[in-house]
């Protein structure tokens, strides 16, 4: 009897210390996991596998590394300019033989339905001419009346005496008078498109130089801005006087129209503007003058030009 009773307290402790074996465990897992930080069940998931991706990248062989490197250091492909255009475009695009040199007629009807926008877009001239502007003689430059006009509104502000206003009212200017054009340009507004302006003004208008000449608003006599006959000048600006200027790559950029006009019109101005360039060529260029023009909207393709 007395044997039985020393087993079964030894059963008895036995499983005692079983329990708190068990118990302690269960502590050390719960605060070995937290709610957040690097203990918590999520963190120890990301190290098992990060480690795992170790483990896989070492068992890799050499072959399968130096592929993965290839492949790293290979550069993606870029897209050409015409594959990066969009959808309208690349349609628009197709009906335009890059290879082929149009007429000036047959430009001016296709330049039309080479708008890819929805708005009137201006329909641009550039050429390039075989002149080096930083020579005096080679700067190319003047000012050509579009005989269908340039398709936009234009303000014009006058910058006259009083013994002017009256005039420059007459012929329709927008803004009149020394006193208003200066509010304007102190305030930084600039709610015009061409300045005129008679000499004797000239002198007052220097100190905003800075303001005016980077805009291309700044008159000059060569442009017909500085003049004393302020109604024909102002006429001339509203019926659809531009000035062109070659810039320092040799090319000249005018709008010449919109999409909005007839092919004819495109025609008449854009033979206006090519005699002008013509008649102003200098004396010391003797070979090729035009090297090559082009016509295009303001976000279509361009069209050669036989000139």
């Amino acid at each position: 009897m007395a044997k039985a009773k020393e087993e079964e307290t030894k059963l008895k402790i036995e499983t005692a210390k079983k329990d708190k074996v068990v118990k302690a465990d269960e502590v050390k897992t719960t605060k070995t996991t937290a709610k957040a930080g690097k203990r918590s069940q999520k963190a120890i998931e990301a190290k098992e596998e990060k480690l795992a991706k170790l483990e896989k990248k070492q068992a890799e062989t050499p072959n399968d590394k130096a592929k993965s490197s290839e492949s790293k250091l290979k550069p993606t492909p870029t897209r050409t300019k015409l594959e990066r255009r969009s959808k309208s475009y690349k349609k628009i695009n197709t009906i335009i033989d890059k290879s082929k040199t149009y007429e000036q007629k047959e430009a001016c009807a296709l330049v039309i339905k080479s708008n890819p926008v929805k708005f009137d877009a201006t329909v641009e001239l550039h050429v390039r001419l075989a002149v080096d502007p930083r020579q005096a003689d080679q700067n190319v430059r003047d000012n050509v009346l579009l005989p269908a006009g340039t398709g936009k509104k234009i303000r014009v502000a006058a910058y006259v005496d009083d013994a002017n206003v009256n005039a420059a009212k007459d012929a329709g200017a927008d803004l009149i008078g020394e006193n208003d054009i200066n509010k304007e340009l102190e305030a930084g507004n600039f709610s015009f498109d061409v300045l005129v302006a008679t000499p004797s003004q000239m002198p007052k208008l220097g100190k905003y130089a800075r303001l005016l000449g980077p805009r291309g608003l700044m008159p000059n006599p060569k442009s017909g801005t500085v003049t004393n006959d302020i109604t024909k000048a102002i006429k001339e600006a509203k019926a659809g006087k531009v000035e062109y200027r070659v810039d320092s790559g040799g090319i000249i950029h005018l709008g010449i129209g919109k999409v909005s006009f007839k092919p004819e019109q495109l025609d008449e101005n854009l033979t206006a503007v090519l005699a002008s360039i013509k008649a102003n060529k200098p004396a010391s260029i003797k070979a090729t003058y035009i090297i090559n023009a082009y016509l295009t909207t303001s976000m279509g393709p361009s069209i050669k030009l036989s000139v």
